[in-house]
């Protein structure tokens, strides 16, 4: 089966724990959902941030939606001068028969201007994706702890 890569981009409100997990729960639940994405057929997912965001690993997020045994890593970008403030980008490493073209890459908020050719995405119901995250977050605990 291909591996192919989703990427997405957002933006973090604050430098917070809170604004950080809360960006990347959404970008990540918007990969999912326009994928079709099952954490069983991913790979590994790369989380990076600006070097202004630092008050929590974005990849925490993943957790929190349940993906335990996905590989998951966390980096910083290069701090270009100039460059989009306060961005989380995620790469995830698919196993799919979808073939590239089929893939729907998810730039929302400040970090939509990143990809202008990407944003054929339709507006965000932010109220409903928040719904879809709690009610899945409900739905997740950690498993029991391997010997």
């Amino acid at each position: 089966m291909p591996c192919r890569g989703i990427r997405g981009a957002t933006t973090a409100e604050a430098n917070t724990r809170e604004s950080i997990l809360e960006a990347t729960r959404q970008l990540l639940a918007l990969m999912i959902r326009a994928n079709g994405v099952e954490p069983d057929d991913v790979a590994s997912a790369v989380f990076t941030t600006t070097t202004d965001l630092n008050a929590e690993f974005p990849a925490l997020a993943a957790r929190q939606l349940g993906w335990f045994d996905v590989a998951l890593m966390c980096y910083h970008e290069l701090d270009v001068p100039g460059s989009l403030r306060r961005c989380i980008r995620i790469l995830l490493h698919w196993n799919t028969q979808k073939p590239a073209r089929q893939i729907v890459h998810v730039y929302t908020k400040k970090a939509a201007g990143l990809r202008p050719d990407r944003e054929q995405l339709p507006p965000v119901d932010w109220a409903e994706l928040e719904d879809w995250i709690a009610r899945h977050l409900d739905q997740t605990s950690p498993p029991a702890k391997r010997s």
